[in-house]
């Protein structure tokens, strides 16, 4: 399957690397180039990409509001986030706003593409090291999950509340069958049943929810 992608960056010079790289893999296919939040949202409606490469600080509508009316709409569309981990707080507002996942600019480019297609696969975390230590700064932030007592679970069965919970602990498919004794498939599919039961676009998504559920407490 072709993965086809839009990039969203105000520099030239990184779109254009970018889309070189891809042009030499044959799973990976640029469909359009905006240099704005604006212009990515549009193109979004124009061409239906399975993701957009992100970046965050753009001239008028930023990544996070392009993300977020991207996410919001009827679309299959993920959001790759471009971002300096170390430097852009802005990141967790992305998170907020619906992004799938993250990669760092300064990443090696072959793990950038592998972040494209785990994203557009939807079945996997963002670099697990990095994005778990991500979202668990990110819980644990005033206001970043509700302060009130968590919404209960209702719909899901007593098994997918343990998938959700090892979900929200950053567990892959193949750990979280390690840790309930059962098959990578049917992990995968319990994963697949809580997307549609909870309304998540991925399993960044999931992970965001097991928080606001209280399966899994933010760290302190």
């Amino acid at each position: 399957m072709t993965v086809r992608v839009v990039l969203a960056d105000d520099q030239p010079l990184v779109r254009s690397g970018l889309r070189v790289i891809m042009a030499d893999h044959p799973d990976l296919e640029v469909v359009g180039e905006a240099a704005t939040g604006a212009q990515a949202v549009q193109l979004v409606g124009e061409v239906s990409p399975d993701v957009v490469v992100m970046d965050i600080r753009m001239p008028g509508m930023d990544g996070i509001e392009a993300t977020r009316q991207i996410t919001a709409g009827l679309t299959a569309t993920r959001v790759l986030v471009l971002t300096t981990f170390d430097e852009d707080d802005h990141v967790y507002g992305a998170l907020r706003a619906g992004a799938s996942g993250f990669v760092v600019k300064d990443m090696a480019l072959d793990d950038i593409l592998a972040a494209v297609r785990v994203v557009a696969a939807g079945d996997a975390l963002i670099a697990p090291g990095v994005t778990r230590r991500l979202i668990a700064d990110f819980v644990g932030r005033p206001g970043a999950v509700p302060e009130h007592s968590p919404r209960p679970v209702e719909g899901i069965t007593e098994r997918e509340r343990e998938v959700l919970t090892l979900v929200g602990r950053g567990r892959s498919n193949t750990e979280i069958a390690e840790d309930l004794f059962i098959t990578v498939a049917t992990a995968k599919t319990h994963v697949s049943r809580l997307f549609g039961k909870l309304g998540a676009r991925d399993r960044v998504q999931l992970v965001i929810t097991a928080y606001e559920m209280g399966l899994v407490t933010p760290p302190r």
